[in-house]
């Protein structure tokens, strides 16, 4: 049985996209979670470690990932973990990368807007009633997003 994780963090490198000859839609990205504590002498928010992660979406996933996120946005990613060593010769070290299943901005940080995509409908999961209805979700919502240095630094 595969481990699951939910991480929420920073996109810290640019999505990069492939199809494989197979037609398979692939896309990866590095995600960076900062752990933040309040510091009750200094009274303010300060960093702690951050770890890396490598996220992976597949198909439908990976198509819309590609086309919805970039450097620097706030995500939640939700998938399988994979743990393995690597060894260089001179370096070692362990990488954990994740197969997304779920990928979305997190939006404690700013506001998004949603529209199915054409290929969604297929999808198995797509065929319930309310499927035909308008699949925009945009109406009313405010097109900016709050960047990471406009608003204080939530409690997590």
């Amino acid at each position: 049985m595969p481990d699951t994780i939910t991480l929420i963090g920073l996109v810290g490198t640019e999505p990069t996209h492939i199809v494989t000859s197979e037609g398979l839609a692939i896309t990866r990205f590095r995600l960076a979670s900062t752990h933040r504590k309040y510091d009750k002498s200094a009274e303010k928010w300060v960093d702690g470690d951050t770890n890396w992660y490598g996220v992976t979406a597949f198909r439908q996933l990976a198509v819309n990932a590609n086309s919805s996120l970039h450097k620097g946005e706030r995500v939640i990613v939700a998938g399988r973990v994979r743990i393995k060593p690597w060894d260089t010769g001179e370096k070692s070290g362990i990488s954990v990368d994740i197969e997304a299943d779920a990928i979305g901005h997190d939006l404690t940080w700013g506001s998004t807007s949603f529209s199915r995509s054409l290929s969604a409908a297929a999808l198995p999961h797509a065929a319930t009633a309310g499927a035909t209805r308008s699949e925009s979700s945009d109406a009313g919502a405010p097109s900016e997003s709050a960047g990471a240095g406009s608003s204080p630094a939530p409690p997590f």
